[in-house]
Order: C-alpha cells, then sequence, then structure tokens
C-alpha cells in the first residue's frame, strides 16, 4: 500500500506547498536576471544604480501579485532573519573588505573610527531621544524604553551597500574610504548596540550597567577584529605550506570561500561581531592568502566573491521592494493613515539632523590633527559625507523585523506603525537620496581633483589600473618620484611627515614587521615559494 492512499491529504497538501515553492523560486530568479539586464541598460544612466533599479522592479512586482491574489499577498518569499545575516550579509561584507584598497582604508583609520563609532553613537542617542519626544504626543502606542533605543541603532544603521553603488573608489578615494570604512563599523555598532539594548535590563540604568554595556562594546571590537584576522592568517598558512595548487586549483578556491565563511559564523558561535569579523578576515585574506594561491584562482576568487556580493545586494533590495506592498501591516495602520507618515517624517528628520550632527563637528576634529592641507576634509567633502550616509536600508529592515514582529508578521498596532515607516524610510531614502547622490558628488568633487597613479602590479585584488598615490614605501620610491614630477606634486621630507603625520610612521613599522616576519610565515606578494606552475612560475 502506498503512503500516499494512507495520508492523502497531507501529502496533497505537502505536494501543493513545494510547488507553490518552487514557483516562487524559479519567478524569483527570473526577477534578480531582470533586474541584472535592465541595471545594465542604465548603466550610463547618471541617477540610476542596480539598488534603485531592484527597488523598483520589487514595487512592481509586489503590485502586479496584490492584484493576482485579490489583495492577499505581495510575497513570493518570507522575510527570513537568518536567510538575511546568515546568508545574504556575509558575502557582501567579506567583499567590501577583500577589494578594499588597504593603504587608504588604513591611513584614515581614525577618521573612519570616529564616524563608524563615535558618530553613531551620537546618531543613535539624537535619534532615541527625539524618538521618546515626539512619538509620546503622537498617539504611536504604548512603546517601552527598550523600543526607543531601539528605533535609535535601527536608524543609525546607514546602508553602506547602496552608498558604495554610487561613489567609485577610483575616483573619489578619500571620501569612498572614509564612506565606506564608517559604513561598515557603523553596521556593526548599530547591531550591537541593539543586541545589547535586547540583553540589557533598561528599567534601571545606572554607572555600572553603563561603564559594564561599554566594556562589553569594546570587547567585542576587539575580539572579532582578532578572530577575523586569525581565520585569515589561518587560510594563508594552510595554502602557503600546502600549496593546493600543484594539484587542484579547486580546492584552493574552495578553501578560501569556506573559511571566509567560517570566520562569521564563528564569530556569531561566539556571539561576536560577524560583520567586523569577516570584514577583517577580507582584508588578511587579500593581503596574504590571495598571493599564495594560483593566477587562475587568484582571478576566480576575485570574480566568485564580486558575483556572490553583487547578487546578494540585488536580492535584499528586491525583497524589501516587494515587502513594501505587504498589505497586512498597511490593513492595520489604515484607520489612522497620518500616523505613520508623521512618524516616517520625524525619522527622516532626526536622520537628518543625526547624521549632522556628529560630521561637521568630528571632521572639525579630525582636520585638527591633520597638518598637511591635502589630507583634511573639505567643507564640500564633508556635505557628500553627510549626504552619502543618509541612505538607510536592509540592515534597518532586518533590525525592525527583529524588534516589532514575530516570524515575520506583527498584528499589534504600535509594531505595524514602525514597521510602515521603516519601509517608507528606507523606500524615500534610497531612491531620493540615492538618485541625488551621484550628481551631489559630481558636483562636489569633479574627477579632475584626484590624480592617477601609475602603479602596473596590483597589491589588492582590485585588478583597476587607475591607482592614487597613497602611503609611500621603499620599493615604490622611483615610481613616486616619477609621479611627483609628472604632476608637480610637492613632496614632504621625512622630518616633517615624521612630525605632521603619525600614521606614516607607523605604517613605516608595520612594513618592516611585515616584511620580516609575517609575509615570510604566512606569505604574500614577493615572499610566495617557487615551485613548478606556482603563482611565482614565470612559465
Amino acid at each position: 500500500m502506498e503512503v500516499s492512499s494512507i495520508f492523502p491529504d497531507s501529502m496533497n497538501l505537502l505536494a501543493t506547498s513545494d510547488h507553490s515553492s518552487v514557483v516562487s523560486m524559479n519567478l524569483f530568479v527570473a526577477l534578480l536576471c531582470a533586474c541584472i539586464v535592465i541595471g545594465h541598460l542604465l548603466e550610463e544612466n547618471r541617477w540610476m544604480n542596480e539598488s534603485i533599479t531592484a527597488l523598483a522592479i520589487g514595487l512592481c512586482t509586489g503590485v502586479i501579485i496584490l492584484f493576482t491574489t485579490g489583495g492577499k499577498s505581495s510575497h513570493l518569499l518570507v522575510f527570513s532573519e537568518e536567510l538575511f545575516f546568515n546568508y545574504l550579509l556575509p558575502p557582501i561584507i567579506f567583499n567590501a573588505g577583500f577589494q578594499v584598497k588597504k593603504k587608504q582604508f588604513f591611513r584614515n583609520f581614525l577618521t573612519i573610527m570616529l564616524f563608524g563609532a563615535v558618530g553613531t553613537l551620537i546618531s543613535f542617542a539624537i535619534i532615541s531621544i527625539g524618538a521618546i519626544h515626539f512619538f509620546e504626543k503622537m498617539n504611536v502606542g504604548p512603546l517601552k524604553i527598550g523600543d526607543y533605543l531601539a528605533i535609535g541603532a535601527i536608524f543609525s544603521a546607514t546602508d553602506s551597500v547602496c552608498t558604495l553603488q554610487v561613489l567609485n573608489q577610483d575616483e573619489t578615494p578619500l571620501l569612498y574610504s572614509l564612506v565606506f570604512g564608517e559604513g561598515v563599523v557603523n553596521d556593526a555598532t548599530s547591531v550591537v548596540l541593539f543586541n545589547a539594548i535586547q540583553s540589557f535590563d533598561l528599567t534601571h540604568i545606572n554607572s555600572a550597567i553603563a561603564l559594564k554595556f561599554i566594556g562589553s562594546f569594546l570587547y567585542l571590537f576587539v575580539a572579532s577584529t582578532l578572530l577575523g584576522a586569525f581565520a585569515g592568517l589561518l587560510s594563508a598558512y594552510i595554502i602557503k605550506k600546502l600549496y593546493f595548487g600543484r594539484h587542484s586549483t579547486d580546492r584552493e578556491v574552495a578553501l578560501m570561500i569556506l573559511m571566509a565563511y567560517l570566520s562569521y559564523m564563528l564569530a556569531e558561535l561566539f556571539n561576536l561581531s560577524a560583520i567586523l569579523t569577516v570584514f577583517f578576515c577580507g582584508i588578511v585574506m587579500s593581503h596574504y592568502t590571495w598571493h599564495n594561491v594560483t593566477e587562475s584562482s587568484r582571478v576566480t576568487t576575485k570574480h566568485a566573491f564580486a558575483t556572490l556580493s553583487f547578487v546578494a545586494e540585488i536580492f535584499i533590495f528586491l525583497y524589501v521592494g516587494m515587502d513594501a506592498m505587504d498589505i497586512e501591516k498597511w490593513k492595520i495602520v489604515s484607520s489612522s493613515p497620518g500616523t505613520p507618515i508623521g512618524v516616517s517624517s520625524v525619522l527622516l528628520g532626526l536622520v537628518l539632523v543625526g547624521r549632522a550632527a556628529f560630521v561637521f563637528p568630528l571632521s572639525f576634529l579630525s582636520n585638527l590633527t591633520k597638518k598637511s592641507p591635502d589630507e583634511k576634509i573639505e567643507f564640500k567633502e564633508q556635505i557628500t559625507i553627510w549626504w552619502a550616509g543618509l541612505m538607510r536600508g536592509a540592515v534597518s529592515m532586518a533590525l525592525a523585523y527583529n524588534q516589532f514582529t514575530r516570524s515575520g508578521h506583527t498584528h499589534l498596532r504600535e509594531n505595524a506603525v514602525m514597521i510602515t515607516s521603516t519601509i517608507t524610510v528606507v523606500l524615500f531614502s534610497t531612491v531620493v537620496f540615492g538618485l541625488m547622490t551621484k550628481p551631489i558628488v559630481r558636483f562636489f568633487l569633479p574627477c579632475s581633483k584626484y590624480v592617477p597613479s601609475l602603479s602596473s602590479e596590483p597589491s589588492t585584488p582590485n585588478f583597476k589600473s587607475l591607482r592614487v598615490p597613497l602611503l609611500g614605501n621603499a620599493q615604490d620610491d622611483t615610481e613616486a618620484n616619477y609621479q611627483s614630477s609628472q604632476y608637480n606634486i610637492t613632496r614632504p621630507t621625512s622630518l616633517r611627515m615624521l612630525l605632521s603625520i603619525p600614521s606614516h610612521t607607523v605604517h613605516h613599522y608595520w612594513r618592516k614587521f611585515d616584511n620580516g616576519f609575517m609575509r615570510p610565515v604566512f606569505g604574500g606578494r614577493g615572499f610566495v615559494p617557487f615551485l613548478p606552475g606556482s603563482p611565482t612560475d614565470p612559465h
């Protein structure tokens, strides 16, 4: 006797469910393909980018599904925090670290930390206090102090994904490194703040709890960074010693991908900041591991990581667009439509004020530490940094779902108001601010301001030919001297550099330590042992 004859109803129900899932996945993959094709056709458009394209397609798809289902649903897939944090976010953050120009990033590290950590805390405080002040007067609902603080963390998270698609790291290197670095540290800080809010007892806040919170944040930052560096160094050492490429390039590519993902999941296992861990793992892998693999594996990993990141970004924005049409949430707030509009307007205003409250003062403080006018953040650049970080995206959505829904659904009015307001802020900021960012960058920072470098050998996985003059070192002196004469750049003396820019001295000692110990042990450019068929083999 067949199983289906014993349980006919349950088997039919299961078959129907499986068929619906297959149909949904087919439609979603087709929409991803459509986003890529349309994004390619709009490549030269000064206003559009893939994020806005995916949002627009998601919105249109949501409307179509609403009509075809009789207004019952607008979803092909149900939102899952596990899907977002465990599968979509890791490739995006890792690729950001893997492709970053390390010299420019670490040259501005203190400024990036000021913006990403201190700035996020300032924005968090302003948004939280503003929400408490305004929402209690707007009849939002019985929100608790934890909800208000969570709102501050949710809307302090900038959308580095969308911002990085707008900017170009070769055209605006300083601006890119600041916004990019701030975005990664900001996401990590926002998630840590959000988790701390959920784990700490906020009904009785005192100095002991505040000190414990600060200590926890510092521990998370340092431990997460060290774990990411350890995972990257471990992969470099294993590949350097065993040299998989002499037998199979597939193994070394697979090991790089799996070690990168393992660093993220280990951070989740140990309750650390997985975003910071996988980001620094990407930086270390690009500095050591990437140079230890064969030439074909270098090309493969570079494009594999970039492709995974690209698809994950499109997936997120496509879903956000579709979720904006979720009829369930809008029905709950339909009795008072003015409330979510008012809440969204207040949140947008607080985002604007909160970002301005730290970008301009912290830029002023950063400029005080820099003697060279070329390294100071000009007012036009400050305006661009302020504007580029106004967008809110997938991280805000995921945190809002975590705080105000259960399994993607909500039935309380105050929770529905916050979810619909978050969707409105994300859509408005991504579309409006995103559309205007490209023209603003081109207006304030023309490409002619930045001088291309003449370096021919890539030291990172970024193969683009235009490079930017960054921190000098002994092996680049000839190139740098030629570049200086070509573009009439005044080179400061060593004494002036020592007195005015201490980071140059730190970089000098790091290079000596790196060349003397790290590279001989873990590999890297110039220290890969010669083997037939290895990256150093001229044949």
